[in-house]
């Protein structure tokens, strides 16, 4: 008897469990059109996934239901231009009233403290949008105004203004909803296209306070997951342009590069100290190299008496083609060197290099005191050093 009471109590307890991760979305559309359709899709990671669709009826009325482990994403909608975005948690009875012509800007929501955020949420953000508008209906307005450049300024002094409080009004948001998903939805709201009212690089903080605590809350949740994975690829990207900086920054000491010379010689870099160095990585193959090339014939007649060298690093493939390139833009005067091995040069690594040209400007300890200065700034550099 009493294993049965047992067994009838975790039954019990199981389907109560079961009870509270179902959900159910119970909507009234005003103006809907008969025999149409109204969506429900799951966002998945960065993606969204159909989760289910039901015929509105003759009053407007419908119904999802459902089954979740932790809060979803769903997006609701009528069309691909016309939906609202819903967070729902298990167990929650969402019921929405709204125009069917427009689900995101009129939908009045009950049951669903993560929805009713949201929206709270995106009517801010609304209103911003509204004035930013505005600004813009007076710059058409202005066009032909001869104090145009004057209006623009004004323009865009107050437009800033706004971006500014948006700012502000997220993160306090963010604050404010930590242990939420709404505040996961927040860091990527958009004022106009391409234009994010958080900026990943300066706002990292905010990136990272949402995804340690959401990650801790809703480990298996994709959009979580995907947020987690993003934080962790700039951080490690943040880590390797510091760890690069600290080898090439200004002020740093230039890694030593031990490398053959046209006639095979190994030449150091550190054997220049004493001098104003160049140090100038390029290829016979890269055109915008080449066309500097002129330039630094010019700077080294000028400053080489004076104590200004050169030491060009080629990332050529062939020995022919570098040499070639040598002779043609009659660089023979100063100190070559390369591996010949591209972009797997032992090199690339060692600067961190990405594009081609990249140059340094060594002082006479071997310290970096600039870089990929090119054309006249390189000239204006150098009259300051020996003019």
């Amino acid at each position: 008897m009493i294993r049965k009471i047992a067994a009838l109590i975790f039954l019990a307890l199981l389907f109560a469990g079961c009870g509270e991760k179902k959900f159910s979305i119970n909507g009234k559309l005003e103006e809907a059109e008969p025999d149409t359709y109204i969506y429900l899709d799951k966002l998945g990671g960065m993606n969204l996934v159909p989760y289910d669709s039901v015929l509105i009826g003759e009053a407007g009325e419908f119904e999802f239901t459902g089954t979740i482990e932790y809060p979803e994403f769903f997006l609701l909608r009528a069309s691909e231009s016309n939906f609202l975005t819903t967070l729902i948690e298990p167990g929650e009875k969402m019921t929405i009233e709204a125009r069917a012509d427009s689900l995101g800007y009129t939908a009045k929501v009950e049951g669903s403290e993560g929805t009713s955020k949201m929206i709270e949420y995106d009517r801010r953000l609304q209103e911003a949008m509204g004035e930013l508008q505005e600004l813009g209906k007076i710059y058409e307005a202005n066009i032909d105004n001869p104090e145009l450049e004057e209006i623009m300024n004004e323009l865009d002094t107050e437009a800033q203004r706004i971006l500014a409080e948006m700012n502000e009004y997220t993160r306090n948001f963010i604050d404010e909803n930590l242990e939420s998903m709404v505040s996961l939805i927040a860091l990527y709201k958009q004022i106009t296209p391409q234009v994010y009212i958080l900026n990943i690089d300066k706002d990292l903080d905010y990136y990272t306070k949402v995804d340690s605590i959401l990650s801790k809350l809703y480990p298996d949740s994709e959009p979580v997951k995907t947020l987690h994975t993003q934080v962790e690829s700039l951080l490690a990207n943040m880590e390797a342009d510091e760890a690069r900086a600290s080898k090439t920054g200004i002020g740093a000491l230039a890694p030593e590069i031990s490398l053959p010379n046209p006639e095979g010689d190994t030449i150091r870099l550190s054997s220049t100290r004493g001098e104003y160095v160049l140090l100038d990585f390029w290829a016979a193959w890269c055109a915008p190299c080449r066309r500097e090339n002129p330039n630094l014939v010019k700077m080294y007649k000028k400053y080489n008496d004076k104590g200004f060298e050169i030491f060009q690093v080629s990332l050529d493939q062939t020995r022919d083609a570098w040499l070639k390139g040598i002779k043609e833009d009659k660089i023979e005067d100063w100190i070559h060197v390369s591996d010949l091995q591209y972009w797997s040069s032992m090199v690339v690594p060692l600067y961190g290099i990405e594009v081609i040209p990249t140059s340094y400007l060594l002082d006479p300890e071997g310290r970096i005191i600039a870089s990929n200065l090119r054309g006249e700034e390189l000239g204006n550099k150098l009259a300051e050093i020996f003019d």
